[in-house]
């Protein structure tokens, strides 16, 4: 390539965004080329996470010997023994809002390029419009198995990546995990869904409530629907019938738990639909892929019904803070005390409702009193509240499923295969129902390595400057059919008005700290009538509100710090806001963000 563009690529001030899979390929590539090497060049890459031992097989900077340590630090340290001469920072910082006073407007300015290396869509949309506002090329990237894609984003020649949006994941009806099961995946994914409800939303729904009882009552009101019903009942549920204060406790609500979900359920479920029930057309209610359900008859000298009890009454004792007794894994010692709870029968009611409708997105059934219901609730909950001990709170627990003494996939797999076996589906065991619950799909070497060499062939690009559009490729490729697709980038879009014209990377830029007054008659003056400015989520201006006239010719920046209670650092020079504008014809036009300079 020569000097010149060598000079760019050691001089260039890149930001690695990530620190896995595609990080550490893309520091071995930078390091390798030549990138940051200069004694202008910097290169910057963060990453919040600690290497794990299942890290190991796929981001390749890593050894045995680094688990628990930084990655960031790690990767960086390993970068440069590949280049003594890289230029390299690591940082421990997740790159969000909650950082901004890290990653500032000058640490922004600075940058010449940004490579994202991320697993989740909402940080990839963060840094997206960091890299819209500050107008740096932003080269992304993915992997998905044996998939991959990657994507230039180049100021003012390209669409950014928020532009365009996958489309959703296909998901199986609810009706079908809840009642009607046909595959382990459905069992697994209902398994997953009731772990959550039971120990994550159920606890924190409790401490909401606990924390804030005036303002979660109010809001619980004001919705007045089936959920805040729902809501209300899960609380009273867990701090009423089913509070645990010993580990007995624990035990009896998990052989509860098993009764409820594989027998009483089942038995509800067959007296409402019969083996020969019709629908409505005659067709036979129990037709393929539909199973034919048959209830559990728990026994202690069934392990697996042992595995579930021991698993669901741990994680109880958890979230209510109890000391977990060492007996519990003894078999025979947790036998005996299951055997002495009295578990009463259960009689199948009439008119239960189970939803049917492939198309319902949830279960609660709405009631005309539902407003009543909920006052109702609310009552015996101020009443139940009364006996909790000073300071009573409870513990989420998240899923997590690299930890195999935790028990969460011990509990998971135990839900999913005593359902399964309800519905004559083959069981998984621990491993396989981690896989699927977890949804865990194989990281494959190879398409990380392809992902990231592709990206870099477009950093030369990127660094070099002074490229057209259809200079640049975005490829999407899948190993496993082989597919290899590459195509020019697409242009963002152009919104006319007048003779001006803009696209989303444009920001207009307003300077000597105006008033409203000055910045309603700046944009009058470009033929756009503002009707509505705000500051973040605050309003600070709407024509509609007579009072809000009053703040005509006050500075844009004070009605900032008085309004929307603005935290202007001594760094910042300037604030944004969003004008919502007609034209004369009073057709909605969306016009760029507004940056006000008031320094």
């Amino acid at each position: 390539f020569g000097s010149k563009l060598q000079k760019k690529l050691e001089d260039a001030k890149v930001f690695i965004v990530g620190s896995g899979a595609l990080g550490c390929e893309f520091l071995k590539n930078i390091a390798l080329m030549g990138v940051s090497c200069g004694d202008q060049g910097k290169l910057t890459i963060t990453d919040d996470d600690v290497i794990e031992k299942s890290n190991l097989s796929r981001q390749f900077l890593f050894r045995d010997w680094n688990i628990g340590q930084a990655k960031s630090t790690v990767a960086a340290s390993a970068a440069a023994s590949i280049n003594s001469r890289l230029n390299i920072e690591a940082l421990q910082n997740r790159v969000g809002p909650e950082t901004e006073n890290v990653f500032d407007d000058t640490f922004w300015e600075n940058l010449t390029v940004i490579i994202n290396a991320l697993d989740n869509v909402n940080a990839r949309l963060y840094i997206d419009q960091r890299c819209l506002y500050f107008q740096k090329p932003l080269l992304e990237s993915g992997t998905l198995g044996a998939k991959c894609n990657t994507q230039m984003v180049i100021p003012h020649l390209t669409e950014n990546y928020g532009a365009s949006r996958d489309p959703p994941e296909k998901q199986a009806p609810m009706c079908t995990v809840h009642s009607f099961p046909h595959n382990i995946d459905h069992c697994l994914t209902w398994a997953r869904s009731e772990f959550e409800g039971l120990l994550e939303k159920t606890p924190a729904e409790v401490n909401a409530y606990l924390s804030n009882p005036v303002e979660y009552k109010t809001a619980q009101r004001n919705a007045g629907d089936a959920q805040a019903r729902d809501n209300l009942e899960q609380v009273l549920e867990c701090l009423e019938k089913e509070k645990c204060e010993t580990f007995q406790d624990c035990i009896a609500w998990a052989r509860l738990r098993f009764e409820d979900y594989f027998v009483n359920r089942v038995k509800q479920l067959i007296y409402t639909f019969p083996e020969d029930a019709a629908t409505s057309t005659g067709a036979p209610f129990w037709s393929a892929p539909k199973r034919f359900p048959q209830p559990l008859k728990f026994s202690v000298a069934d392990p697996s019904h042992l595995q579930f009890v021991m698993a669901a009454s741990i994680l109880r004792a958890e979230t209510f803070g109890i000391p977990i007794p060492d007996w519990i894994e003894h078999p025979k010692m947790l036998a005996e005390a299951i055997e002495k709870l009295i578990v009463p029968d259960f009689e199948p009611k009439k008119d239960v409702k189970i939803v049917t409708d492939e198309k319902a997105t949830t279960l609660s059934v709405a009631s005309i009193d539902d407003a009543a219901v909920i006052d109702e609730l609310i009552f015996k909950l101020e009443l139940c509240t009364k006996n909790l001990p000073l300071g009573f709170k409870m513990k989420p627990i998240q899923f997590e499923k690299d930890d195999d003494t935790n028990y969460h996939m011990d509990l998971i797999a135990g839900l999913a295969n005593m359902r399964a076996r309800n519905y004559s589906i083959p069981e998984v065991d621990k491993l396989k129902a981690k896989f699927i619950a977890g949804r865990i799909i194989p990281a494959i070497a190879t398409s990380t390595a392809m992902a990231t060499g592709l990206v870099c062939l477009e950093l030369y690009k990127a660094l070099d400057g002074g490229h057209k559009l259809e200079d640049y490729r975005n490829t999407f490729a899948n190993l496993a059919l082989p597919l290899f697709s590459m195509a020019e980038p697409v242009p963002p879009k152009t919104i006319k008005h007048g003779d001006m014209s803009w696209t989303v990377w444009d920001r207009w830029i307003l300077k000597g700290n105006p008033s409203l007054r000055e910045l309603i008659q700046w944009l009058k003056d470009k033929g756009l009538n503002a009707y509505s400015i705000s500051y973040g989520s605050c309003l600070l201006y709407n024509s509609m509100f007579l009072r809000h006239r009053e703040r005509m010719d006050k500075k844009m920046v004070d009605l900032a710090l008085e309004v929307a209670k603005a935290e202007l650092g001594p760094n910042r020079k300037h604030l944004d806001v969003v004008v919502a504008c007609e034209d004369d014809e009073d057709n909605d036009i969306d016009i760029p963000q507004i940056s006000i300079y008031f320094a």
